[in-house]
């Protein structure tokens, strides 16, 4: 842990003058920001050259914090989540606390809970959700690791984290559900 408590500090010292960071997550490196920003959000839509009614995942550090966000959820989703392998985002309805620029056009947010030291340490410690969206500009392909990072993404942010850039191991994007009537519905798996 103590090979990433600078990257941390830095991370959150930039989170919370709503600056874009570029970092590893339980799945990719993503661009991040404070998900209750609403400047910080549009930031990450311009670097990515992304539309804006095209949504952005959410992540959160652990089943208590999402009640923050997520008016009545089925609390059976957490069941679930604890029967998957990989890293899981649940498509949400009834969103609060958010930037109003985050949900999709209905309204709804992908929310993961993170696992990873990292992302959970980071999370924890900065006290509020954070954007995660690849760090690739719209319609590209999703690097796989960190040397695979167009330079135009690495100029547009405003802090690189140091922290396992010379991992080479690839992860795969989450696997995205949506939770209707007491069961998941596969979005992609």
């Amino acid at each position: 842990m103590t090979d990433f408590l600078a990257d941390i500090d830095k991370c959150i010292e930039t989170l919370k003058a709503g600056g874009v960071i570029l970092y590893p997550t339980d799945t990719v490196w993503g661009l991040g920001c404070d998900a209750t920003n609403a400047t910080a959000v549009e930031k990450i839509f311009r670097i990515k050259q992304r539309p804006q009614h095209k949504s952005l995942i959410v992540l959160l550090a652990d089943e208590k914090t999402l009640l923050q966000y997520v008016a009545a959820p089925d609390l059976e989703v957490f069941n679930f989540l604890e029967t998957v392998q990989k890293p899981t985002t649940v498509i949400y309805d009834g969103i609060i606390g958010l930037a109003e620029n985050v949900p999709s056009e209905d309204g709804s947010v992908g929310i993961r809970i993170v696992k990873e030291s990292f992302c959970k340490h980071l999370i924890k410690r900065f006290r509020k959700p954070i954007v995660s969206t690849s760090a690739n500009i719209s319609g590209e392909k999703t690097p796989a690791i960190y040397p695979e990072i167009s330079k135009k993404i690495k100029e547009s942010v405003d802090y690189i984290v140091q922290y396992r850039q010379d991992d080479t191991s690839v992860s795969a994007p989450s696997g995205i559900i949506k939770w209707v009537e007491g069961r998941a519905v596969t979005i992609r798996s």
